[in-house]
């Protein structure tokens, strides 16, 4: 296993090189003028100081030079700055990121269990009443598109009932927060407010979470069903399956112990995925529920021609799905000793 993991670990410094060219390779599209202007923190741009920031940054030299100074800045931390934040890129995404985290965490769990458990329940069931009802659920939910069930959401919930209001905190807790008195370990307003021992900051953060959480969970739990449903059903003929009945054990020990763990490799692949879909931000759910993460941050960066924050954004995300997918490849080790010994 170790000669496994280790080779996966070698291919990473590959991809992150290869990723890194094709982003800077993005980035040379864009007129050295235009680009001198995103390093100018406030105007007037002129043209002595456009050129200026052009012979700072070398940004009229070969391709080769241009990155090998880019991928210093880097590695040394400085992704530039962010015009839409009016700060360093780095610092804008740790303001922003621990909000989409926040939304992630609380949204991965009840999205893989509820899938994984409606499709073994499927599975099991097979061309029968409760398979087909809950594959008829599943079409429902993932074709409802996912702005359109923000806004019934936000008119029933919070419109009408008055119940789960939208941004993050209310304004009396965002008060609190940010007195100085509430000290601020992760960003994710649940985690600090039990750490802060704040029951009320956490219930109203819940609060605030419940309706894009619920969003997340009604448009996707569908793909987790679908995926599980095929996985139990192409296991569910092998022989050890028929052994294992044959020797009396009980259907749900059979299922548990023997079908789902032998099913799973899909479905840690889609999880992954998913996951880093997640974190490089939900957009539409943050832009319309006013959930100021990175998905927000990112439209309001394309929207101001912040090239900058783009190319950061895009390469943070590019790197988690590297990374995801070699933590995906070293899962299918431990799930499946035919994987690491070919």
């Amino acid at each position: 296993m170790t000669h496994y993991i280790l080779r996966r670990l070698l291919i990473l410094p590959v991809l992150l090189f290869t990723l890194s060219i094709l982003i800077f390779a993005l980035l040379q599209a864009v007129d050295p003028k235009e680009r001198a202007a995103l390093y100018i923190k406030s105007p007037p741009k002129t043209t002595e100081a456009l050129q200026a920031v052009i012979e700072k940054y070398g940004l009229d030299q070969p391709f080769y030079v241009q990155y090998w100074n880019w991928m210093k800045r880097i590695l040394q931390g400085d992704l530039g700055w962010s015009e839409t934040a009016k700060m360093p890129v780095w610092e804008a995404i740790g303001t922003y990121f621990p909000a989409t985290l926040e939304l992630v965490l609380w949204s991965i769990i009840p999205i893989v269990a509820i899938g994984i458990w409606f499709g073994v329940f499927a599975a099991i069931h097979h061309d029968r009443f409760n398979d087909h009802l809950v594959r008829l659920l599943g079409i429902l939910s993932y074709s409802i598109p996912t702005f359109l069930f923000c806004l019934l959401a936000l008119m029933l919930f919070y419109a009408r009932l008055h119940w789960f209001p939208p941004g993050r905190l209310s304004d009396w807790a965002n008060a609190i927060v940010y007195s100085g008195e509430f000290h601020l370990f992760t960003g994710m307003y649940t985690v600090d407010a039990l750490l802060n021992r704040r029951v009320d900051i956490f219930i109203d953060a819940l609060r605030h979470l419940l309706l894009p959480v619920l969003t997340l969970v009604v448009v996707n739990w569908a793909l987790f069903m679908r995926m599980t449903r095929s996985s139990v059903l192409g296991v569910m003929p092998s022989d050890y399956i028929r052994t294992a009945r044959a020797k009396g054990l009980p259907e749900r020990r059979v299922i548990n112990h023997h079908t789902l763990p032998n099913a799973l490799i899909p479905i840690v692949t889609i999880s992954g995925l998913f996951l880093v879909g997640m974190l490089s931000g939900v957009a539409i759910i943050e832009l319309i529920f006013n959930f100021p993460g990175m998905g927000m941050f990112t439209i309001n960066a394309a929207k101001n021609f912040d090239v900058v924050t783009v190319l950061a954004v895009t390469l943070l995300s590019a790197s988690l799905l590297l990374i995801v997918n070699l933590g995906v490849d070293i899962l299918y080790g431990f799930l499946d000793p035919r994987i690491r010994l070919g």
